[in-house]
């Protein structure tokens, strides 16, 4: 971490004295009459900071690696820009045409895009508009969420927002960290992970076949897009619906697909994003979409039912704003160009309308018997043996419970063996857990 620190850090030296040069040139250019040479630009993306790789690897020019700089300067340098402009204009005194902004709690110059188009092009109408070309969609700054201007108000120009980058962008370039997201009230999802293994995945064996169908896309769609040049013919992305009761598996094979293919996995419940406000919920939807954008993830929407119910006649104001809110779900998710998943319990909730949507419907079914005596064997403890009364072959057959019951009977079974001090797991511990388990879900059970 420290190395990796210095490394990227000690190479800022030379490229803020670089941009420190570029700005004296232009000052000088469009404000006194000497004639300043432009410094030379060779060598000072050479080195093998993150900063400099990116900007190989990405082929930047020398006006976006102008831009990359001044929008990472007030993270690193407060004060550059004001101790640049103090030193050129001794007086005192303001440069309109430097652009810029204060920030609510930052004390100094927060850059816009009018600084990128003073500085880069001075007076030059015809560069200063062209500069405008690097804030489009088009843009590989907006396409893979690097950089972008913030929001002006109403009649303001658009290059007077401020220079704004990417968090992570900004993580990456200072520390070499990824920054990962975390659960907030602008990020409403949750990076999940797990320690288990595909071994540990127990459903019948045609779901665990159309699971190994998504494996396939994540490994290959990038061939059939690219190599295969299918992009005008075959939608971004790959849209899946999971079915199936509470408990049987749908949240562990999300988190086990980006396990195995290197992905984070990010669990959206759809219940938080919807809100009773108007507009409230595709503004929860939007951020979380453009936050994923061009990001290798998987997004998991749990709790579809939330949102994706059967569409209903439009009666009053709310019944079309709902529409509009599923309307506007199905824009972003059919646009999105990672894996989607979308999990319910209960599939006949779905409109079929949009069911079409979906490359692949998969179905989890409660265990049978012999999925759940392969639950039972794999989760209790081998670390002490059962009682002889114990036959995991009778309680399969006897209890229809649920992976995530076995799974909490578990560790029932495993904390009151410890403070019973028991030799062995014991019958009626089992049949209490289990009994605990049904009673917890409003079930009547004969033990």
């Amino acid at each position: 971490m420290k190395k990796t620190l210095a490394q990227n850090t000690i190479h800022f030296d030379s490229k803020l004295s670089f941009l420190k040069e570029v700005i004296e040139y232009r000052l000088k250019d469009n404000y006194t009459n000497e004639i300043p040479v432009f410094l030379k630009f060779d060598k000072i993306m050479s080195d093998d900071s993150l900063f400099s790789k990116f900007v190989r690897e990405k082929e930047l020019s020398l006006e976006e690696v102008i831009t990359l700089l001044l929008a990472i300067v007030p993270h690193i340098s407060p004060d550059f820009f004001t101790k640049i402009i103090s030193d050129f204009l001794p007086n005192g005194g303001g440069l309109p045409d430097f652009g810029g902004v204060k920030g609510k709690n930052h004390r100094g110059i927060i850059p816009t895009g009018e600084t990128v188009q003073f500085i880069v092009a001075g007076s030059d109408i015809q560069k200063r508009m062209q500069l405008t070309e690097m804030f489009y969609e088009e843009h590989l700054f907006f396409k893979e969420g690097v950089l972008y201007l913030g929001t002006v108000p109403m009649g303001e120009p658009k290059m007077s927002g401020r220079l704004m980058l990417a968090e992570e962008y900004i993580e990456l370039f200072t520390t070499g960290n990824i920054l990962k997201p975390s659960l907030s009230k602008d990020f409403l999802a949750e990076r999940i992970d797990t320690q288990l293994d595909w071994d540990d995945l127990v459903v019948q064996n045609k779901t665990l076949q159309q699971i190994k169908e998504i494996e396939v896309w994540l490994d290959y769609n990038d061939i059939v897009l690219n190599d295969w040049n299918m992009k005008s013919r075959i939608k971004p992305g790959y849209r899946i619906l999971f079915s199936g009761p509470p408990g049987t598996g749908k949240t562990l094979t999300a988190t086990l697909l980006g396990k195995f293919t290197g992905k984070d996995v990010y669990r959206i419940d759809l219940s938080m994003i919807v809100s009773k406000y108007i507009g409230e919920t595709e503004k929860n939807l939007s951020k979380l979409f453009d936050k994923a954008k061009n990001k290798s993830w998987i997004l998991f929407f749990d709790e579809a039912d939330a949102i994706f119910g059967k569409r209903t006649d439009v009666r009053d104001a709310h019944d079309k704003y709902a529409n509009q809110e599923v309307s506007y779900l199905l824009q972003r998710i059919e646009a999105h160009s990672g894996l989607v998943i979308l999990a319910t319990n209960f599939r006949n909730n779905i409109d079929t309308a949009f069911t079409r949507r979906f490359q692949s419907i998969i179905e989890f079914e409660n265990p049978s018997y012999k999925e759940r005596l392969s639950l039972w064997k794999k989760n209790l403890p081998n670390k002490i043996a059962l009682d002889k009364s114990v036959s995991l072959e009778e309680i399969s057959k006897k209890y229809p419970l649920t992976g995530a019951n076995i799974i909490n009977v578990v560790q029932y079974i495993c904390l009151k063996t410890i403070a019973s001090k028991h030799k062995s797991i014991l019958l009626e511990t089992v049949l209490e857990g289990i009994k605990k388990e049904y009673l917890k879900e409003g079930k009547m059970v004969k033990i």
